[in-house]
Protein backbone atom coordinates (compact mmCIF):
# COMPACT_ATOMS: atom_id res chain seq x y z
CA UNK A 1 0.00 0.00 0.00
CA UNK A 2 1.21 3.59 -1.05
CA UNK A 3 1.57 6.52 0.89
CA UNK A 4 -1.17 7.80 -1.03
CA UNK A 5 -3.51 5.26 -0.78
CA UNK A 6 -2.94 5.28 2.95
CA UNK A 7 -3.55 8.96 4.08
CA UNK A 8 -7.12 8.30 1.54
CA UNK A 9 -7.55 5.64 4.07
CA UNK A 10 -6.95 7.30 7.01
CA UNK A 11 -9.19 10.37 5.65
CA UNK A 12 -12.08 8.04 5.17
CA UNK A 13 -11.84 6.43 8.21
CA UNK A 14 -11.79 10.08 10.13
CA UNK A 15 -14.74 10.73 7.88
CA UNK A 16 -16.76 7.68 9.22
CA UNK A 17 -15.79 8.87 12.58
CA UNK A 18 -17.36 12.38 12.37
CA UNK A 19 -20.42 10.61 10.79
CA UNK A 20 -21.46 7.94 13.63
CA UNK A 21 -19.55 10.59 16.73
CA UNK A 22 -22.21 12.26 18.95
CA UNK A 23 -21.08 14.85 20.78
CA UNK A 24 -20.99 15.27 24.50
CA UNK A 25 -23.35 17.90 25.70
CA UNK A 26 -23.89 18.30 29.90
CA UNK A 27 -26.88 18.06 31.47
CA UNK A 28 -28.56 21.26 32.85
CA UNK A 29 -30.37 20.48 36.03
CA UNK A 30 -32.66 23.59 37.64
CA UNK A 31 -30.01 24.55 40.40
CA UNK A 32 -28.02 27.17 40.63
CA UNK A 33 -24.46 26.92 41.95
CA UNK A 34 -22.55 29.65 42.75
CA UNK A 35 -18.82 29.47 43.12
CA UNK A 36 -15.77 31.87 43.80
CA UNK A 37 -14.97 32.87 40.79
CA UNK A 38 -17.38 31.10 38.43
CA UNK A 39 -20.49 31.33 37.51
CA UNK A 40 -20.99 28.17 36.53
CA UNK A 41 -24.76 27.42 35.62
CA UNK A 42 -27.47 29.80 36.31
CA UNK A 43 -31.26 28.62 36.05
CA UNK A 44 -34.56 29.75 37.24
CA UNK A 45 -38.08 30.54 36.88
CA UNK A 46 -40.73 33.65 37.49
CA UNK A 47 -43.81 33.15 37.78
CA UNK A 48 -46.60 35.84 38.66
CA UNK A 49 -50.18 35.90 39.12
CA UNK A 50 -52.43 38.67 38.14
CA UNK A 51 -56.34 38.62 39.58
CA UNK A 52 -58.84 41.94 38.44
CA UNK A 53 -62.22 41.22 40.05
CA UNK A 54 -64.57 44.06 37.64
CA UNK A 55 -68.09 44.10 38.43
CA UNK A 56 -68.40 40.70 40.04
CA UNK A 57 -65.94 38.95 37.14
CA UNK A 58 -62.71 37.75 37.98
CA UNK A 59 -59.81 36.90 35.29
CA UNK A 60 -56.85 35.54 36.48
CA UNK A 61 -53.45 35.51 34.52
CA UNK A 62 -50.51 33.39 35.06
CA UNK A 63 -47.26 34.19 33.23
CA UNK A 64 -43.82 31.85 33.83
CA UNK A 65 -40.48 32.81 32.62
CA UNK A 66 -37.87 30.50 32.94
CA UNK A 67 -34.53 31.97 32.52
CA UNK A 68 -31.00 29.86 31.72
CA UNK A 69 -27.43 30.71 31.42
CA UNK A 70 -24.97 28.72 30.67
CA UNK A 71 -21.20 30.62 31.22
CA UNK A 72 -18.93 27.20 31.11
CA UNK A 73 -18.72 26.36 28.09
CA UNK A 74 -21.01 22.81 27.89
CA UNK A 75 -22.76 22.51 24.58
CA UNK A 76 -20.69 24.65 22.70
CA UNK A 77 -19.12 22.17 19.58
CA UNK A 78 -15.25 22.92 18.78
CA UNK A 79 -14.01 25.75 16.42
CA UNK A 80 -13.49 24.42 12.98
CA UNK A 81 -10.40 22.33 11.72
CA UNK A 82 -8.74 24.10 9.13
CA UNK A 83 -6.19 22.51 6.15
CA UNK A 84 -2.65 23.45 6.65
CA UNK A 85 -1.34 25.17 3.47
CA UNK A 86 1.42 23.62 1.36
CA UNK A 87 3.35 24.86 -1.30
CA UNK A 88 5.94 23.71 -3.58
CA UNK A 89 8.48 26.94 -2.82
CA UNK A 90 9.79 27.24 -6.20
CA UNK A 91 8.34 26.60 -9.21
CA UNK A 92 11.26 24.02 -10.60
CA UNK A 93 9.89 21.36 -8.35
CA UNK A 94 7.80 18.98 -9.29
CA UNK A 95 5.73 18.88 -6.73
CA UNK A 96 2.32 20.18 -5.16
CA UNK A 97 0.71 20.23 -1.66
CA UNK A 98 -2.14 17.50 -0.71
CA UNK A 99 -4.48 19.01 2.37
CA UNK A 100 -7.52 17.99 4.60
CA UNK A 101 -9.31 18.61 7.37
CA UNK A 102 -12.57 16.92 9.14
CA UNK A 103 -13.82 18.64 12.60
CA UNK A 104 -17.05 17.04 14.92
CA UNK A 105 -18.64 17.77 17.38
CA UNK A 106 -15.48 16.81 19.78
CA UNK A 107 -12.83 16.70 17.68
CA UNK A 108 -11.13 17.57 14.82
CA UNK A 109 -8.10 16.90 12.50
CA UNK A 110 -6.10 18.19 9.91
CA UNK A 111 -2.78 17.31 8.01
CA UNK A 112 -1.29 17.50 4.36
CA UNK A 113 1.88 16.55 2.64
CA UNK A 114 4.50 17.18 -0.59
CA UNK A 115 3.38 14.78 -3.59
CA UNK A 116 5.45 14.29 -6.12
CA UNK A 117 4.60 14.83 -9.85
CA UNK A 118 6.57 12.30 -12.02
CA UNK A 119 5.44 13.10 -15.56
CA UNK A 120 6.71 16.86 -14.54
CA UNK A 121 9.90 15.12 -13.61
CA UNK A 122 10.13 13.56 -16.64
CA UNK A 123 9.54 16.55 -19.19
CA UNK A 124 12.17 18.29 -16.95
CA UNK A 125 14.73 16.28 -17.51
CA UNK A 126 13.80 15.31 -21.23
CA UNK A 127 14.42 18.95 -21.70
CA UNK A 128 17.21 19.28 -20.12
CA UNK A 129 18.87 16.20 -21.72
CA UNK A 130 17.62 17.99 -25.26
CA UNK A 131 19.53 21.60 -24.07
CA UNK A 132 22.56 19.21 -23.78
CA UNK A 133 22.41 17.58 -27.68
CA UNK A 134 21.20 13.90 -26.17
CA UNK A 135 18.71 14.03 -28.00
CA UNK A 136 18.47 10.08 -28.62
CA UNK A 137 18.42 10.26 -24.28
CA UNK A 138 15.63 12.31 -24.14
CA UNK A 139 13.05 10.73 -26.24
CA UNK A 140 14.28 7.41 -23.96
CA UNK A 141 13.45 9.38 -20.81
CA UNK A 142 10.07 10.22 -22.03
CA UNK A 143 9.56 7.14 -23.63
CA UNK A 144 8.90 5.70 -20.12
CA UNK A 145 5.74 7.00 -20.15
CA UNK A 146 3.07 4.49 -21.08
CA UNK A 147 1.13 6.77 -23.65
CA UNK A 148 4.47 7.55 -25.16
CA UNK A 149 5.62 4.67 -25.91
CA UNK A 150 2.48 4.17 -27.46
CA UNK A 151 2.17 6.49 -29.57
CA UNK A 152 5.86 6.36 -30.91
CA UNK A 153 4.96 3.09 -31.92
CA UNK A 154 1.85 4.02 -33.76
CA UNK A 155 3.90 6.56 -35.64
CA UNK A 156 6.22 4.26 -36.87
CA UNK A 157 9.14 5.73 -34.91
CA UNK A 158 9.82 2.50 -32.00
CA UNK A 159 11.36 3.96 -29.01
CA UNK A 160 15.09 3.57 -28.49
CA UNK A 161 16.57 0.03 -26.77
CA UNK A 162 19.91 -0.14 -25.68
CA UNK A 163 20.89 2.25 -28.27
CA UNK A 164 19.22 0.74 -30.55
CA UNK A 165 16.76 2.72 -33.11
CA UNK A 166 14.80 2.19 -35.43
CA UNK A 167 14.30 -1.49 -37.06
CA UNK A 168 16.61 -2.41 -34.99
CA UNK A 169 14.89 -1.16 -31.76
CA UNK A 170 11.25 -2.72 -32.98
CA UNK A 171 12.93 -6.31 -32.81
CA UNK A 172 14.20 -5.91 -29.96
CA UNK A 173 10.61 -4.62 -28.25
CA UNK A 174 8.52 -7.28 -30.40
CA UNK A 175 11.95 -10.15 -28.69
CA UNK A 176 11.40 -8.40 -25.08
CA UNK A 177 7.68 -7.34 -24.87
CA UNK A 178 7.75 -7.42 -20.99
CA UNK A 179 10.19 -4.60 -20.34
CA UNK A 180 7.52 -2.43 -22.24
CA UNK A 181 5.84 0.59 -20.09
CA UNK A 182 2.75 0.00 -22.06
CA UNK A 183 2.98 -4.18 -22.02
CA UNK A 184 -0.67 -5.03 -20.22
CA UNK A 185 -2.36 -2.83 -22.90
CA UNK A 186 -0.01 -3.97 -25.50
CA UNK A 187 -1.34 -7.34 -24.92
CA UNK A 188 -4.86 -6.43 -24.75
CA UNK A 189 -4.27 -4.70 -28.43
CA UNK A 190 -2.94 -7.87 -29.16
CA UNK A 191 -5.83 -10.15 -28.16
CA UNK A 192 -7.90 -7.88 -30.29
CA UNK A 193 -5.94 -8.21 -33.61
CA UNK A 194 -5.61 -11.91 -32.95
CA UNK A 195 -9.78 -12.58 -32.72
CA UNK A 196 -9.74 -9.95 -35.81
CA UNK A 197 -7.82 -11.45 -37.57
CA UNK A 198 -9.46 -15.13 -36.65
CA UNK A 199 -12.83 -13.70 -37.90
CA UNK A 200 -11.85 -12.36 -41.02
CA UNK A 201 -9.84 -15.36 -41.57
CA UNK A 202 -12.87 -17.48 -40.88
CA UNK A 203 -14.89 -15.41 -42.97
CA UNK A 204 -12.50 -15.49 -46.01
CA UNK A 205 -12.51 -19.21 -45.52
CA UNK A 206 -16.26 -19.47 -45.80
CA UNK A 207 -16.65 -17.44 -48.42
CA UNK A 208 -13.83 -19.43 -50.25
CA UNK A 209 -15.79 -22.63 -49.70
CA UNK A 210 -19.61 -21.03 -50.70
CA UNK A 211 -17.37 -19.45 -54.19
CA UNK A 212 -16.26 -23.45 -54.31
CA UNK A 213 -19.63 -24.93 -54.18
CA UNK A 214 -20.91 -22.01 -56.54
CA UNK A 215 -18.62 -22.68 -59.18
CA UNK A 216 -18.76 -26.72 -58.80
CA UNK A 217 -22.65 -26.56 -58.94
CA UNK A 218 -22.45 -24.32 -61.78
CA UNK A 219 -19.73 -26.68 -63.82
CA UNK A 220 -22.19 -29.96 -62.79
CA UNK A 221 -25.25 -27.94 -64.58
CA UNK A 222 -22.65 -27.14 -67.62
CA UNK A 223 -21.96 -30.85 -67.81
CA UNK A 224 -25.60 -32.04 -67.89
CA UNK A 225 -26.76 -29.84 -70.25
CA UNK A 226 -23.73 -30.37 -72.72
CA UNK A 227 -24.81 -34.38 -71.79
CA UNK A 228 -28.53 -33.57 -72.87
CA UNK A 229 -27.66 -31.52 -75.78
CA UNK A 230 -25.68 -34.22 -77.20
CA UNK A 231 -28.22 -36.82 -76.32
CA UNK A 232 -30.44 -35.24 -78.20
CA UNK A 233 -28.34 -34.80 -81.38
CA UNK A 234 -27.15 -38.37 -81.23
CA UNK A 235 -31.19 -39.25 -80.96
CA UNK A 236 -31.95 -36.68 -84.01
CA UNK A 237 -29.18 -38.60 -86.02
CA UNK A 238 -30.75 -42.37 -85.61
CA UNK A 239 -34.05 -40.53 -86.71
CA UNK A 240 -32.91 -39.39 -90.33
CA UNK A 241 -30.73 -42.50 -91.09
CA UNK A 242 -33.10 -44.81 -93.46
CA UNK A 243 -31.99 -47.89 -94.95
CA UNK A 244 -33.73 -48.37 -98.15
CA UNK A 245 -34.01 -52.27 -99.43
CA UNK A 246 -35.33 -52.93 -103.09
CA UNK A 247 -37.68 -56.56 -102.82
CA UNK A 248 -37.14 -57.46 -106.53
CA UNK A 249 -34.12 -59.30 -107.90
CA UNK A 250 -31.42 -57.25 -110.22
CA UNK A 251 -31.44 -58.82 -113.54
CA UNK A 252 -27.87 -58.45 -114.91
CA UNK A 253 -27.43 -59.25 -118.41
CA UNK A 254 -24.62 -60.97 -119.25
CA UNK A 255 -23.87 -61.34 -122.89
Amino acid sequence: MNLLTRNLLILTTLILVSIWAKPVIADDTNTQTNTSGSNTNITGGYESTTTNNNDGQTNTTTSTTTNSTTSNGAGIPPPSANSPSYSSMSQDVCSMGVSGSISTGVVGFSGGKHVIDENCERIKLAKVLQDFGMKVASVAVLCQDARVHAAMQSAGTPCPFNGKIGAEAQALWDKYPELRPDYEEHLAKLEVIERVDAELLAQQLKEAEEEAARVAAEEAKKAEEEARKKAEEEAKLNEEVIIHIDPEPVVVDRD
